[in-house]
């Protein structure tokens, strides 16, 4: 179930024709899929999770819509090269309904630094409180202010933020 509507939320990051994007977390796929038709057959939208089973299903879809430029990579941000992409490759990161489940924020902060280029965007849209079960438990949400401390404390610059629906924040940073 999406509460907010991917494709305004992910216009935000300014993408364009033949970028490299990563969706880290792709769950579902519903931002992948939305990058994906941004940039293009030139663009590359790396969809990147630790669960095998979402990945499949996204590779299903995005196949069944005639989307070719998604590559699924079964991995984890938290740990260094946990991506398995190369340093300075990403033009764009979003990090949806992720952060609150995140255990080892120094390494996804690593793994983000080393393979978005300078000047690349982050996308964060996460949960802004926990909503009688509907979010995640109380005491793992990350809310905004948080989430600003910790990217503004590792050197990304923030941009802007923005509600992303009724139970959801954004927040664009660019990196260092």
């Amino acid at each position: 179930m999406s509460f907010c509507d991917p494709k305004q939320t992910v216009l935000q990051l300014g993408l364009r024709e033949g970028m490299r994007v990563g969706d880290f977390g792709a769950g579902s796929g519903h931002y992948a899929l939305t990058a994906a038709k941004i940039v293009g057959d030139t663009g590359r939208v790396y969809a990147v999770d630790i669960q095998e089973d979402v990945l499949r299903a996204l590779r299903n879809q995005a196949a069944a819509r005639g989307i070719h430029n998604i590559e699924t990579v079964w991995g984890d941000f938290e740990r260094p090269g946990g991506t398995k992409l190369r340093d300075d490759t990403l033009d764009a990161v979003i990090l949806s309904n992720t952060l609150f489940q995140v255990d080892l924020r120094e390494g996804m902060l690593n793994e983000l630094k080393r393979v978005m280029k300078h000047g690349a965007r982050l996308l964060i849209v996460d949960w802004a409180g926990s909503y009688d079960g509907l979010g995640p438990p109380p005491e793992r949400v990350v809310n905004e202010y948080v989430a600003t401390d910790l990217f503004v404390g590792a050197g990304f610059h923030k941009v802007k933020d923005f509600r992303a629906g009724p139970h959801h924040y954004s927040i664009v940073f660019t990196a260092p």
